[in-house]
């Protein structure tokens, strides 16, 4: 069983958001879930939505 504030998710572009990181260079801090980034995150890498993100197994 998945637990989706520990989860990883996967940009079409290769770029993988791992929430024990966040993304410290755009204000993400680490224990930051998928589920609650900023309705304006962006990949970092290539600029895609949340929406292209896909839940990493």
């Amino acid at each position: 069983m998945t637990d989706y504030n520990d989860a990883k998710y996967e940009c079409p572009c290769g770029y993988v958001y791992d929430p024990a990181e966040g993304d410290y260079e755009h204000g993400v801090m680490p224990g930051t879930a998928f589920g609650d980034l900023p309705a304006d995150w962006l990949c970092p890498l290539c600029g895609s939505e949340k929406q292209y993100f896909e839940l990493v197994d």
